[in-house]
């Protein structure tokens, strides 16, 4: 009865979402306000922390082929081979959340819903870092203007990250604050099931992954990176991650399309060469966890570029399994975790303090391995390979995204963590028929936006253009 519960809140949450997405300038600016019914807060809550976990799954379902974890069953196919690909709809579903999130946080306003609003702002810093990250400049200071705007100007990426800093820090400020007057409902909370505390906790990880973006520039801070880890996760029962579902999990649904013939979930060569020990000359453990094998008994990627060399139905490559731990039925989308706050301090403390930065980078290994369930002979056996044990004195920056690559599966911010490295990972190389001489930067604007608001979108000479923060 409480899982029919659950899903009955979702469906209605969701129901409510899809009837209130017009607020924003997309399509709202163009519509009387006051002719739209104001929904609830708390179904507010269920579409909006449904469509941060949404938001994630469709900006990775194109940067994982940039970073080659996955790869397209086609030759030359366009996110493979850097083609400037229309992502209307990953930027419509953002500012389709953003728009919700902002009502709610409005309806908590007025309802002194503090919980709520602490919740309305950390999502708005976790969708607008997302935009921001993958677009550069983008609308936000006049893209809620009840119609007065149609086309509003394009703030800059980094006055954008600020913002997203401040909203941080607000919204942990009003979860702190005392005495609210509706609290937050686990049937309707879809990513911490109504917990306070791990509210609080996600805003100080998103902080802490903001702060590390600034890993390439002068104005980097590991004592603030490691202030806001002090009050993140603790464990992977922490982390920030979607479960629930109107159908099946997107990576599920992935994986069913391409046992059914509608090939998808492709995994690159590059990712299967990196954990099946050709790269690295250690087998590890997660692959089994990810994907089966091919009918030849062993684990066989594709390169990125250059399609399939079987026929697509006779498991001559790997793709995400049904049984996977990404893609099974049921498998979270994650937001945020446990092992990319322990890489992130690895990474924070590399410069002055190696013992601790080492252990860090071991304790991510050993929390994501913990999250997918490999055996506690397994994971030690991998931990003390001489690959991955390497001593604190051998220790280098390279490892620690090494490892983070894998722990961060079909999440953005692996694409985020290829750029503040440069793609300085072992034997990665430039996908076939690239239309780049370079490894991609930036996503281009899209279409929908070219043909509504030409004058406001900066020019963009180049998908391999750095942005503000990968100087």
């Amino acid at each position: 009865m409480k899982l029919k519960l659950s899903i009955i809140a979702l469906a209605a949450g969701l129901g409510l979402f899809l009837s209130s997405c017009t607020k924003g300038y997309l399509d709202v600016n163009q519509t009387n306000p006051n002719l739209t019914e104001k929904p609830p807060i708390n179904g507010l809550l269920a579409g909006t922390t449904y469509s941060a976990g949404l938001n994630v799954f469709n900006a990775s379902n194109f940067t994982s082929y940039y970073v080659q974890q996955l790869a397209s069953p086609n030759a030359g196919s366009g996110s493979d081979v850097y083609d400037d690909v229309d992502r209307s709809s990953t930027w419509r579903g953002i500012y389709l959340n953003l728009n919700d999130i902002k009502q709610m946080e409005a309806l908590a306003v007025s309802k002194n819903a503090y919980e709520h609003l602490g919740v309305g702002k950390i999502l708005e810093a976790m969708n607008m870092s997302l935009l921001t990250d993958l677009f550069g400049d983008a609308p936000y200071s006049e893209a809620w203007t009840n119609g007065e705007i149609l086309k509003p100007k394009y703030d800059k990426a980094q006055a954008l990250y600020d913002t997203c800093l401040s909203l941080i820090d607000q919204g942990i400020a009003s979860l702190n604050q005392a005495d609210p007057q509706v609290t937050l409902d686990a049937s309707y909370d879809l990513i911490h099931n109504g917990v306070k505390s791990a509210w609080i906790k996600t805003g100080y990880a998103l902080k802490a992954r903001l702060l590390n973006r600034l890993s390439k520039l002068s104005s980097y801070d590991p004592a603030a990176i490691l202030a806001a880890l002090d009050k993140a996760y603790d464990s992977n029962s922490d982390d920030a991650q979607v479960t629930r579902f109107t159908n099946l999990s997107p990576w599920n649904s992935v994986a069913r399309n391409n046992a059914g013939g509608l090939l998808d979930g492709w995994l690159s060569a590059t990712f299967i060469n990196a954990l099946d020990g050709t790269t690295y000359g250690v087998f590890d453990p997660r692959l089994p966890l990810i994907s089966d094998t091919t009918r030849y008994g062993d684990y066989r990627g594709t390169v990125n570029g250059a399609g399939r060399v079987g026929t697509g139905t006779t498991r001559d490559e790997c793709y995400l399994s049904v049984n996977g731990f990404y893609s099974r039925s049921g498998a979270p989308l994650i937001l945020l975790s446990y092992a990319e706050m322990k890489f992130i301090e690895a990474e924070a403390t590399f410069s002055t303090d190696k013992a601790r930065s080492y252990q860090a980078y071991l304790d991510g290994i050993a929390a994501n391995m913990d999250k997918l369930g490999v055996s506690a002979v397994n994971k030690a056996a991998y931990l003390a390979n001489p690959v991955v044990a390497v001593g604190a004195g051998a220790f280098t920056k390279t490892l620690i995204f090494k490892e983070k690559y894998v722990a961060t599966f079909l999440h953005p911010e692996t694409w985020t963590d290829a750029r503040r490295s440069d793609y300085q990972y072992k034997d990665f190389v430039l996908p076939k028929n690239a239309l780049l001489s370079t490894f991609i930067r930036r996503v281009g604007y899209p279409a929908s936006e070219v043909s509504t608001n030409p004058g406001s979108i900066p020019e963009v000479n180049s998908l391999a253009d750095h942005l503000w923060w990968d100087q």
